[in-house]
């Protein structure tokens, strides 16, 4: 899978002595609530698969620590529109924090790149918490297509990130129109509802950093952004912009769903973006 690298990351002045101490203080609370989210988590798994599909607390808290870790990271929450109950949301990508203000909506099972499960620490929890994951390879491609649709048919609500990578957060790269080949099936759409959903985040205002601070992409190290993050970031939001679902039976062919999604997705971010041109245009996609 491709890295996105047509950016340079941005240079940023060292953190204030106060940033560096409340950094310490935010990464200590990070870790402390993520422990304490996981053994909760997998006690209601565990409670889940003795006394039956009533137990649902687990995803509760879920929801609470991706609320309560965006906090940490000094980042308000704004939310348009409403998310779907099943089915599947397609969004832009740009950072570790999209699973963050993505999953602090609504419980949802992300789509994710195989070697994600491996990743020490990120890798247990995106498994114990549902994440599928695929591999890009013609030969898995099959099997991978019916498990996701096996997923959506237990009312399950899937997320995928159809650019591939992660940008700077100020445009939106062409949509993977092979992602959306397990919503299609003997040449047609199937009944499965998608909602394009566009995610962008603003420093503070007056702050002096740059638009595209909170993205993490290319060769930027993940521990050194999150250190940046929790240095600098004092009243930063997030906006996620639920836009109206569609049906894939109403569509030609999965390219033609993939294109109408990545406008909309596209439109969201630039009208949160106003300042910024994103690039490139749909029809610059290679499946």
């Amino acid at each position: 899978m491709n890295t996105w690298n047509a950016a340079k990351p941005p240079i940023l002045k060292p953190p204030t002595r106060m940033g560096k101490f409340v950094g310490i203080v935010r990464v200590a609370g990070l870790i402390t609530i993520t422990l304490i989210s996981v053994i909760l988590f997998l006690l209601g798994r565990g409670l889940r698969a003795m006394l039956g599909r009533w137990v649902t607390f687990h995803f509760g808290v879920a929801r609470f620590w991706s609320h309560f870790c965006l906090r940490l990271t000094g980042i308000r929450l704004v939310v348009e529109g409403t998310p779907i109950q099943s089915g599947s949301l397609v969004a832009n990508h740009s950072s570790w924090i999209d699973i963050l203000s993505l999953r602090a909506n609504r419980l949802i099972y992300f789509v994710s790149k195989s070697e994600v499960a491996k990743w020490p620490g990120i890798g247990f929890i995106t498994r114990i918490t549902g994440t599928v994951f695929i591999e890009r390879r013609r030969s898995e491609a099959k099997r991978q297509e019916q498990l996701l649709r096996d997923r959506i048919a237990h009312d399950q609500l899937l997320c995928f990130f159809p650019e591939g990578t992660s940008t700077d957060g100020l445009r939106v790269l062409p949509f993977k129109s092979s992602l959306f080949s397990a919503f299609f099936q003997d040449g047609a759409g199937a009944d499965i509802k998608i909602q394009p959903v566009s995610v962008s985040y603003h420093p503070p205002a007056g702050a002096d950093l740059p638009p595209n601070f909170y993205s993490w992409w290319g060769d930027m190290g993940f521990e050194s952004h999150i250190w940046d993050v929790v240095t600098r970031s004092f009243g930063g939001t997030a906006r996620v912009t639920f836009h109206a679902p569609v049906n894939a039976r109403d569509f030609e062919d999965r390219k033609a769903l993939s294109d109408f999604c990545q406008r909309q997705v596209a439109r969201g971010v630039a009208a949160s973006h106003p300042d910024h041109i994103l690039l490139p245009a749909p029809d610059a996609e290679t499946a």
